[in-house]
């Protein structure tokens, strides 16, 4: 039986300046959680294992969300691979190891869809983690998310603790990177389309063919499974977290310009990499623990693009 959060406990998000860590760090305080660990301003480097244990050793946390190492689309993992891998390896290490260290009661690690192989049956079942070959323009990123699911199943085997490993589909929400270097699909797709709309351009380019498979989920409900799952769930075996539906590549990037008011016309560029051809997350152990996502796909695509109008053009 899993020990549920108590609203006072010490909770440290690493790291809350992310996508993902901003989201849990809101949905944190609106469910009530009042001893949330702010690091803004004087937390640790945390591919530095030193200045993190000192971290812990300070503010002493109960609970610790993992949702920190650099990540981007494909074109920065083609650019990046080496960056991206090692700075998610030391990431991990530092974070973990001194979870351990400073006997945190339990860390939920958030893995990535790209640690599923690339031609994996789909929906993506666990089962399927490490059962053949990765996508090659993320594979040096998706080996640096697997370390992280081996090594907290590693510190469960040998010292007991309660540190467990989820797998979000592809998360996009307020506080993204718009950038056309590291942005992520959704993102990517927001300014181009907005940025041809505001050129009068009559088509915008979209990397690929438009036919991949992917499951997206809205940062915020991504958040609200994270915290559900910390108060609910204790197995040494990931939990896939997503809104288990599919969407092309094509069918996101029409949504895209209804959300945006863009009249203009879509060109695939098939000279550009796919990616993985799906990335469907089977989540139905979370839907039978009792969570669903909250929020419908294009009212969250419309509170991104809000978000972009106002913050993400600075």
């Amino acid at each position: 039986m899993v020990k549920s959060m108590d609203k006072d406990a010490r909770i440290y998000v690493a790291d809350g300046n992310t996508l993902i860590g901003s989201a849990i760090l809101r949905e944190l305080g609106r469910q009530g959680y009042t001893k949330i660990i702010d690091s803004e301003g004087e937390g640790p480097e945390l591919t530095d294992a030193a200045q993190v244990d000192k971290f812990f050793g300070r503010f002493n946390p109960d609970y610790v969300f993992l949702a920190a190492g650099k990540s981007g689309g494909i074109m920065a993992n083609q650019k990046y691979p080496a960056e991206l891998m090692i700075d998610n390896l030391l990431v991990e290490c530092s974070i973990i190891h001194n979870a351990w260290r400073h006997r945190v009661k339990r860390l939920l690690y958030l893995a990535s869809s790209c640690s599923y192989p690339k031609c994996c049956p789909q929906p993506m079942r666990t089962e399927s983690l490490f059962s053949g070959p990765l996508e090659p323009t993320s594979e040096s990123y998706a080996i640096a998310k697997i370390a992280g699911i081996k090594l907290c199943e590693a510190y469960r085997k040998q010292y007991g603790v309660d540190f467990i490993s989820g797998i979000p589909a592809d998360a996009f929400g307020p506080g993204d990177d718009f950038s056309a270097e590291n942005s992520h699909v959704v993102a990517a797709l927001i300014r181009k389309i907005h940025e041809a709309k505001g050129k009068g351009s009559e088509t915008v380019e979209v990397w690929g063919t438009g036919i991949p498979q992917r499951d997206f989920i809205f940062s915020d409900d991504l958040a609200d499974a994270c915290i559900f799952i910390m108060n609910r769930y204790n197995d040494s075996e990931p939990i896939n977290i997503g809104r288990g539906s599919n969407l092309s590549i094509k069918e996101l990037a029409e949504i895209v310009k209804e959300v945006v008011g863009y009249e203009g016309g879509l060109f695939f560029n098939r000279e550009k990499p796919d990616g993985m051809p799906a990335k469907i997350l089977d989540s139905s152990r979370l839907f039978r623990m009792g969570w669903r996502p909250k929020t419908p796909l294009r009212t969250s695509l419309s509170v991104t693009y809000d978000w972009f109008l106002k913050e993400g053009l600075r």
